[in-house]
This record gives C-alpha cells, structure tokens and sequence, in this order.
C-alpha cells in the first residue's frame, strides 16, 4: 500500500492494487515517506459541530452520513494513526444477515444497500454475494436453523434448509460426513472492510468532511453535561458532538472525559489463517459456518481465510493499555491456542491439509459483555454518541450503525428501533476492567454457541445479592443474573443446602434450560405456580428498578404529568401504572408509580431499564425535582397468593382489610419487629398479594418472619420463571420484548392507560391522537395453542411467526407455559397486509375472526386468539379475588379513587 498527497487530492492504492482517488479538503503541511511513521502533518479545525473518533470502517460510515445529511462542512474525523489501520484492514469481511434480533438484521441490511450503491458508482468495498452455508451436526443445531428458517418470514430473509448432500453441492470442498443438514442464505457475503472504509473516506471528504490521520485525542470536555470541545495533540477543536468510533480503544476514549463514559470492551486474540492461492479455488465459493465446529472459512483472492470463535477466548492486554503502534498491537501466534480451531478446519475441509500456509494473523477484536454492539447516546454526557464494540463484524454493523448515529446527531431520532443496542443498557460494573477481563472469556464462543433459551452467563457472577441471597441460597435456589444480579429462577428442594459450606464466595447453581423443548425445571416451576395461585408463594423482586422523585413544591408532579401518559395526580397512597412515552407514542419507559406523599412518588420499573429510564428522567425533569436510584437501599419480597393478607395481617397491627388498604394502593407497614417497611398492595403478577420493599438492614429479619408465619399456609419460594408464567397467562406486557420504543398503548391493549383529558400536553399525545383517530396497523394478542403436547413437541420460546387463514400477519414476542391453560401461550403482535404488502387498520372483529396459526421450527400448531386478559378459575373461590382479577387492569383512576374516598 502506497499513499501521497498533493494539494487537495491523495490517491490511495488498496491491497488488491486497485486506485482510488478521492477530493479531500486537507491541509498538508509536510509529507513523508510510506514507510517511515506519519506521512502527513495536517493542522485540525478549531471549530466543528462534529468530531468522529476512529478511522475504521465505523467512522467513515458516521463521518460519510453525517456528509450526506448536509454536515460534512461540520465534521472532523480523527484517526490516531493512518485510516483503516486499526482492526479495518485485517477483519474477515464476513457479512451475514441473519442476526440475533431485528434491529440488527436491519441495520446488517442496510449497510449491504450502501455497499452496493458504492460499487454501482465504481468504488470498491470488496462486496460479492456468494451466500453463506451453515452446517449442522447436531439435532439441537438443525432445530435452532428450523426456527431461523420459520423466523425469516418475519425477517424477510431468503433462506433454505439443505441435507448433507446438498450442502456438498454448495461447496465441493465440505467432507459431510457427520452432518445433519444446513441453512443456505443467497442473500449473504463478504467485503473488503478496508477497502470500503478507504471509498467511504473518499466519499465523505468530497461532501466536504475534514480527515486527519496521525492525531490522538487527548481530552473530551464538556460545559453543563453536553459536549463542548476535545483536546488533541495537534491542537482543540470546540465542537457541539463527538462520536467514539475507537474500536478496541473506545472503553479508554470513553475514559478521556469527565465524568467517564463507560464503554464497556475487552480485547481477546482473534486469529486469521491465510493460506497460499489454491489452484482451481472457485471466486464465488460461499461463507462456510461451521458453528458445533467454531469455525468459518472463505474464498479471498483465491485464497482461504479461515478463522473461528474457540469455546474459551484468551484476553488480550489485560491491563487495558493497547498500543496505538500497529506493529505493537499484532500479538505473536500462538498455535497451542489456535489448535481447537485448526483441528476443526481440517475435518471439514480435508483440502486444507494440502494447501500452503501464508500466515496466521493474530489480530485482537473487542466484544461488549453481552455479545452485543454498542451504540447511541451515553447516559452521562450529551450529545456523546457511542459506535463500538461490533466484535470481528464491523463491515456488517458500519453501514447501519453509521447511518442511525448520524440521524441521531442531525435529526434528534433515528429510524431504527436500537433499544436493546444502546449503550445505556450498561451499569458501572460492567465497565470493570476485571470483570470484562473474566467475561471476554466466554462471550466470543456465543457467536457460534447453541444459544439455548433463557441464556445465562457463567462469569461475572455473585456480583450483585440482596440481603436474602444466602437464606434463598438454602432454600435450594437456582440463579439467573439480570444487571449483574443474582435472581431466583426456581428452586429446587432436592438441591437445598442445608449443611453445606456457607461460604457465600463459592459458586452459586445457575440456571439452565439447554433444550428447546420440556425444559428440566417444568416441574419445579410447576410447584411454585401452584403455591402462588392456590396458596402462598415469596419471590425475590429486589432487582427491579426504584427510583424516588421528589420536590420541595408541586414541581415534580407536574414533570410527571408531561412524562408519564397516565394521569399522576392521584391521591397520595394510590399506585399507578403508566408509561413514559416518546413522540412516536412509543414506550421509552413502562413503570408503577406510588405516590408516597404530596410531593414524593417512588417509580418501581424493570430491571434492564435501571440506567436507561433514569436517563430519560434526567433529560426531562427540571432542576427543581430530586431524582434518587434506591434500587441498591431496599430489599424487595412478594408474596402472592389468596392467604397473603391473613398471613401479613399476624405480622403488622395495620388493618389491612380491603376497606382501609384496597388494591393497588400504598402504605409503610411495621412487619414483624422492624419499621417503614414500604408496602404495595400489587404484585405485577395479577395475583392477590403483596410487595415489600424492605430497607436493607431489616431484609433478613422481615424474611425470616414472613417464612416462619407461612408455614402453616404451606408458604413456597417461587422464581423468575414462575411469575413469568403468571403473566405471560394473564396477558401482561413485558418491557424488552413486547413493549418497546416503537409500541404504542394503543397497539397493546392499555389505551385506558393514556388519560388525554388530563389537561397536561405530555409527551407523544398529538401521535396517540392521531393514533386513536386513524386506528392502530397492529395489534397485541394472546394465543393458546390447541393441538400442542408440551412433553413432546419442541416449545414455542418467542420469534415464532403467527399465521391468519393461513397467511403471515405476525410475530410471538414473549411465550411461555399457561399451568392452568395447560397449554403453550404466545403473546404478539398481528398486522392486517393487503394484497400489496401496506398495512390496513386492525379492528376487532379481524383479529376475532380469523384461524390462527403459530410456527415452531417448520410445524404450525392451531390456536384460538384472545385480545384481553383471561379470567383464570382458581381453586378457591374468592369473592375478593374475583373482583381483584376482573380489575387488577383497569383500576387507574377508578377504583383506587373510590376506595380512598
């Protein structure tokens, strides 16, 4: 590779020798040589409204959008040494489609668009569509590419099951010997990410974008919370945003500013092998994915490149510094490691043993914690935008991932729904640098894992407890970990520690399902089911979100009523249920609210959404309300079922009757021997009972009593899993699944959920008033499946497409096992296309009157449509809990109100 500059015009030749030339609005003030370090000295701007950290692929796809939106006069990119020389040059190119989620597939498609749109112009990005073959050798592998293949309807992706036979034809060089099958997808390939980042740099500096290599940035700075300048060795620019496109340097750019944004990355090594040209080795041979091998290889220059994601990943630069110096940063081979992944090409690919080795590259990538990108907005500085952490595939994320960063910046909103991407999704300890250390181990053999429902990790655990971790631990507790938290998910007697060691450092029993059909802990959550509808069940709710908003007048009421889509404003002691909605009508937050005093509510929300709503808060409320994260201050205990209020009735000497504490309504209790124990008369499960939010000093004490008092109930601990069967039954919504930035109240049944006449403009009213008055193009249900055996058949576990008079219409967001239906459930959304694919109205009478069908890996099982919550038969009748069950949804402004007054 060569490079000189001249005026305003360099010229780039690429490793296949192919030359680029591009008009750049650089100032050079000296050139050097190719090889001897810096090639040029150019003086940055004092001023932009933008500044791009990264010269990979990711930022020339931030910098070239933000140019095609009209700011490329606006914006700097930064490039700590040369462009594309980070981990761009030596990435496999693989770009698959078929990704994890939606999102994601969407912004994978999109940056497939913009490659071909540079090659209809003439620039190379390396782009061919050779398709990819994914082999299987195992039952569970062929399942998992049966319900990719049944998801594609949804995904509209070109896909095709293959037999072993087949998959030779695709790709002579494959022994297919111990192979089950596999997945063909037509629409995928490769591309060079060099030479794509080198054509899209061109691109955006004819739009005007300023490029300048062999600068560092030193310092973010910002005034006020929002970005106001950075600090390079070259000089400050002052500037309105920056985006860090770091890569594998993005967690130490976020640690540039004060105070820090947290990027949460971690190097391991990642090896290419390269081999010699191949006689006769056809261009178009397709991606070949081994995943039960961890391998991949493909066709490059008439070569192989080969590589993989090895089960346990080695950490690289444990110490957090990497070397900016590419000689220094490329780590020495280390075959001993590599071995696992070679053994693997040899059997698949018998040639390869024939063939003549080139290298073995060593090339470090960084992966986020949880396997995903990381984009969007950082919670603690504004207009600080993220665009890191795509783990070996960024030539399949930039196109997208550039594109919505840049709608961000220059419209205030994307296009895209990235939830579940951004970057608030993250708390403090997964910036850790030892816990990303234990974490990168395992998360790179995700990508070709058997992903089996309900995932968990195993490193990073025993991080966050409540105060009643160990009793639940003796209890024989089985986790799950959710924001770092150690939560229940069921509980097996069996199991129970009692006499073991209480050394509460050692590992705990982690959850685990490893199957897609009757999973191992049907019957234990069957039990705890049971405790909870027809007796008592406790559950353990202290990782969900709480949060107390107060001021000194009748301020934080008001921030509230403009937040929130219900009407706030109730009186003190009522609890209300509401969301936060966007401009688009959508869900930014789904929450309770309980009004604690006149000007003090304390907001009880999900889990994952701990950083991201207190986000939102902040951006909205003025400085006149408090806004306090007390997740960590309470320990939370539920307890659900028909003898709950005779059960706590023996512990508080609060008349708990339905007259002086009715539903959905608030009180700080005394419980046993402890005080100002925060009690709601809810339990987000639709059952009769309680939550306790239980300051942390008394946590042990309120347990221990409420176990010892239940017993003659025939008290049960019940996980995770058990109150989501509860709800999945009782038709509730869960935020992450089905609710999310882009369902409206209106599209999930919680319309008397949204009081428009509560003479307060809140956030996205005119979009549900539009809603309301056009009608809603989609509709949330409830599917029971009719002919479905649940000890036999593989389960539906949620992406399942949803067939009416045998044509798509939708999707299954969440799923689970209704022990009273004794049936499959399935929660999702239908649409009503006509014949041209645009979406009609949604009434009523169409989604009653149709047949239902739901796919499971290739087979469609009947099942009859519910639009509200079913009203379950209990096993003791209860006047009381029938009126609790007819209500417990509707109950806002109505019947708490009246049973106050």
């Amino acid at each position: 590779m060569w490079r000189m500059f001249q005026r305003n015009i360099y010229h780039l030749k690429t490793p296949s020798g192919r030359l680029i030339s591009s008009t750049a609005v650089l100032k050079t003030e000296n050139v050097y040589d190719v090889e001897g370090g810096p090639l040029e000295t150019i003086v940055p701007p004092r001023h932009a409204k933008v500044v791009v950290c990264g010269g990979g692929v990711m930022g020339a796809s931030v910098a070239y959008h933000l140019a095609k939106l009209g700011w490329g006069s606006e914006t700097v990119l930064i490039e700590q040494n040369r462009v594309g020389g980070g981990t761009t040059w030596h990435s496999s190119g693989l770009v698959g489609v078929f990704k994890p989620s939606l999102s994601q597939v969407k912004l994978t498609k999109s940056s497939v668009e913009l490659y071909k749109h540079l090659e209809s112009k003439g620039l190379s990005t390396g782009w061919k569509q050779c398709g990819s073959l994914n082999l299987a050798r195992t039952r569970d592998r062929m399942t998992v590419f049966r319900r990719m293949k049944a998801q594609s309807v949804s995904w509209k992706i070109d896909c095709e099951l293959l037999t072993p036979q087949e998959c030779r034809e695709k790709c002579p060089l494959l022994n297919v010997d111990d192979l089950v099958g596999g997945l063909w997808i037509p629409g995928d390939g490769v591309g060079d990410p060099y030479e794509t980042c080198i054509s899209v740099v061109g691109e955006a500096s004819k739009m005007g974008v300023k490029v300048v290599e062999n600068c560092t940035i030193t310092k973010i700075h910002q005034t006020d919370g929002k970005v106001s300048g950075v600090e390079t060795d070259l000089g400050p620019i002052s500037c309105e945003y920056f985006v860090n496109c770091a890569g594998f340097w993005a967690r130490g750019v976020g640690q540039l500013s004060e105070p820090y944004v947290k990027v949460p990355l971690h190097a391991v090594e990642h090896y290419y092998l390269h081999t010699k040209p191949i006689p006769g080795l056809d261009s178009m041979t397709p991606v070949v994915r081994d995943q039960d091998g961890y391998i991949y290889f493909r066709e490059n220059k008439g070569r192989l490149l080969a590589g993989g994601f090895e089960p346990v990943a080695k950490p690289a630069f444990e110490d957090g510094k990497i070397p900016a110096s590419s000689k220094e940063r490329y780590l020495p081979e280390d075959w001993d490691h590599f071995h696992i992944l070679l053994e693997q090409l040899l059997h698949r690919v018998p040639h390869l043993g024939s063939a003549i080795l080139d290298r073995l590259c060593n090339g470090p990538e960084a992966f986020s914690p949880d396997c995903k990108w990381i984009v969007g907005e950082a919670p603690e500085i504004r207009n600080y935008l993220v665009a890191a952490g795509m783990k070996t595939v960024g030539i399949s994320a930039a196109g997208g991932v550039g594109k919505l960063t840049a709608e961000i910046i220059v419209n205030g909103e994307t296009s895209f729904d990235m939830y579940e991407l951004e970057v608030s999704r993250f708390l403090g300890l997964h910036n850790n640098r030892k816990f990303l250390r234990d974490r990168v181990k395992e998360v790179p053999g995700m990508h070709y894992g058997l992903c089996y429902p309900f995932h968990e990790f195993q490193t990073g655990r025993n991080l966050r407890m409540s105060p009643v971790y160990p009793k639940l631990r003796e209890a024989g507790a089985v986790f799950g970990q959710v924001m770092g938290y150690e939560r229940p998910a069921w509980f097996d007697r069996r199991q129970s520690s009692e006499g073991e060691s209480q050394d509460w450092s050692t590992p705990n029993r982690m959850a685990y399902t490893n199957t897609f059909g009757k999973p191992p802990w049907f019957d234990n959550v069957a039990e705890e089911y049971a405790a909870c509808r027809e007796r008592i069940g406790i559950s353990d709710y202290s990782s969900f979100t709480k949060i107390d908003l107060w001021s000194k007048g009748n301020e934080v009421v008001d921030a509230l009523q403009y937040l929130c889509s219900n009407d706030v404003d109730v009186p003190i002691g009522s609890i209300i249920h509401t969301g936060m909605q966007n401009k688009y009508g959508g869900y930014e937050n789904d929450c309770s609210l309980a009004r604690l005093s006149e000007n003090h509510y304390m907001m009880i929300a999900p889990t994952i959404q701990q950083t991201r709503c207190k986000v939102w808060l902040q951006k909205h409320l003025p400085p006149s309300v408090t806004l306090s994260d007390v997740t960590s201050m309470f320990t939370a205990l539920a307890i659900m079922g028909p003898f709950t209020r005779t059960l706590l009735s023996e512990l508080t000497d609060t008349d708990l009757s339905p007259k002086n504490f009715p539903f959905f309504t608030f009180k700080m209790l005394d419980v046993g021997l402890a005080n100002g124990i925060r009690t709601m008369n809810l339990t987000h499960t639709g059952e009769l009972g309680y939550v306790l939010y239980i300051p942390n000093e008394f946590a042990l004490h309120v347990y221990s009593r409420l176990i010892q008092a239940g017993e003659k109930y025939g008290i049960k601990h019940a996980g995770y899993y058990a109150t989501r069967a509860l709800r999945v039954e009782k038709f509730y919504a869960f935020w992450g699944q089905d609710l999310d930035t882009r369902t409206t109240p209106l599209e999930c049944g919680r319309v008397w959920r949204v009081k428009f006449d509560k003479k307060v403009d809140f956030i996205g009213r005119d979009a549900l008033l539009k809603q309301r008055e056009e009608g809603i193009k989609r509709m949330y249900i409830q599917l029971i499946l009719n002919d479905h055996c649940h000890e036999t058949d593989l389960w539906p576990w949620g992406g399942e497409p949803v067939y009416r008079d045998g044509r798509y219409v939708g999707m299954c967001t969440t799923t689970g096992y209704g022990f009273t239906f004794k049936k499959q459930v399935c929660l999702g959304f239908v649409e009503n296309p006509d014949e041209n694919g645009e979406l009609m109205r949604v009434p009523n009478e169409y989604v009653q009157n149709g047949d239902y069908e739901v796919d499971i890996a290739g087979i469609r099982y009947n099942a009859k449509v519910n639009i509200h919550s079913p009203i379950l038969p209990t096993k003791y009748p209860d006047k009381e809990r029938d009126v609790y069950q007819a209500t417990r949804d509707k109950h806002d402004d109505i019947i708490v109100v009246k049973a106050i007054k």
